[in-house]
């Protein structure tokens, strides 16, 4: 029902833009690439993973060199936390992102900076059956004590484009300004487990990818 919505809410924007646009700028762009996600907080030992996103996006003329990005993002991204005996667990975390940036167009149809809100929908972690049971260093939590996770947060984007008005390169990041680990805290018991401390996480995705303009 949500990814329904989520698409209708795309090409409505699609429609905005094109009854909006001044001149011939508004373009559909289907994406895909590689990330790499880390998780920042000082209740775990952190390390970066890579996954891949892909989605949507709807780019339109709004004023003079300024353009607006309305898109929507699949994501499976990934990352490591340690357990005791120096073992990584890999974390993975999927969900959907929507996003409505303003852009400037450095040099019109080949060169902008991107920037703006993202809201990112998230599915529980999932971590292999193998390391359910493993420990996770500095704690007394097991490994799949922590995958239910706050499912709404927010990021902020910063990023560029380089390209042709067909195909374009993208890298940029995302930095959740939201504690994503929120959730865990509602359980008076892993907060014991946690050596009695809040858990506080915070997202970190670079991500590269490739645009292709319909």
């Amino acid at each position: 029902m949500i990814n329904k919505f989520l698409f209708l809410l795309l090409f409505t924007s699609s429609f905005g833009f094109a009854q909006y646009g001044y001149r011939d700028g508004n373009r559909i762009g289907i994406s895909g690439g590689v990330s790499q996600t880390t998780l920042f907080t000082n209740n775990f030992n952190s390390s970066p993973e890579t996954g891949f996103a892909g989605g949507l996006s709807v780019r339109g003329n709004y004023y003079n060199n300024w353009s607006m990005i309305y898109g929507m993002q699949f994501f499976a991204n990934n990352f490591s936390l340690e357990s005791n005996f120096d073992q990584k667990i890999k974390y993975s975390i999927q969900g959907v992102k929507v996003r409505l940036l303003l852009s400037y167009n450095v040099v019109e149809d080949h060169v902008s900076l991107d920037f703006g809100p993202v809201l990112q929908i998230n599915g529980k972690l999932g971590v292999a059956s193998s390391d359910e049971d493993k420990v996770l260093k500095g704690t007394m939590l097991k490994a799949n004590q922590i995958v239910d996770i706050s499912p709404i947060s927010g990021n902020f984007y910063l990023g560029c484009s380089a390209g042709s008005k067909t195909v374009r390169a993208v890298i940029f990041y995302e930095y959740g300004f939201i504690n994503i680990l929120n959730k865990l805290n509602k359980d008076v018991s892993l907060r014991a487990l946690n050596n009695g401390d809040n858990f506080k996480g915070n997202l970190g995705v670079i991500n590269a990818q490739v645009v292709f303009n319909l």
